[in-house]
């Protein structure tokens, strides 16, 4: 009798072990994963994104339009491309919503917040800088008082200068009709600078002030 021959009993308990490891061969051919490891994307490339902050790229900029909120995080005091999402190159987008109301705006500033609401944003830089060197945007009023309340909200907000924006504000009541581009004494108590340019014409229904947010340096 050959020895090495196995017993019934000994070819039977091998069977579970062999079915095992069929199992697990056939479990790596097809790529089937066990519970609890991590799976592909769905997709690549996406644009979607999940900081509290926006995108500078297509996809961010049809989402300020659509939600009609933008939030840009200066807090280093200034605004880096790659954290919109735009390559170095980018001049950036300008977004204008005139048509379909006004965006309420965010700027996340070193030493608070700048906020405004507004129908026209755009982006300085060059296609060399890593940054945009400023933040662009514009204020309208539909009355002189409202205007007024504009100019010395920003006084009070980001500190520009009150005697400067005083003075403009006591001519442009002793003459209504009056034209005027005047660029208020920037403020500085965000840690930005921020810089009221006044464009007013008293013979039109709409006055407009363009702020433009920049670095201290």
């Amino acid at each position: 009798m050959n020895t090495n021959l196995a017993t019934a009993p000994q070819r039977q308990r091998r069977r579970p072990a062999v079915v095992l490891l069929a199992l697990t061969a056939s479990l790596a051919l097809t790529g089937c994963q066990i519970s609890g490891t991590t799976t592909e994307p769905t997709s690549q490339g996406s644009t979607m994104s999940t900081s509290e902050f926006s995108a500078l790229d297509a996809a961010g900029v049809d989402q300020i339009r659509e939600s009609k909120t933008a939030r840009l995080d200066m807090s280093s005091g200034r605004l880096e491309k790659a954290a919109v999402r735009v390559t170095e190159d980018s001049y950036g987008p300008e977004i204008n919503t005139r048509d379909s109301g006004k965006i309420k705006l965010t700027i996340l500033a070193p030493g608070g917040e700048i906020r405004g609401e507004t129908d026209r944003i755009r982006f300085n830089t060059t296609n060399k800088r890593p940054d945009f060197s400023e933040v662009t945007y514009f204020l309208t009023a539909d009355s002189p008082d409202e205007y007024f309340e504009l100019i010395r909200d920003g006084v009070e907000r980001y500190g520009i200068d009150s005697d400067s924006a005083e003075r403009w504000i006591a001519g442009a009541q002793r003459d209504p009709e009056r034209k005027s581009d005047f660029s208020i004494t920037s403020g500085t108590s965000t840690g930005l600078d921020v810089n009221y340019d006044l464009r007013y014409d008293g013979g039109k229904e709409t006055q407009v002030i363009i702020v433009h947010v920049g670095s201290t340096d």
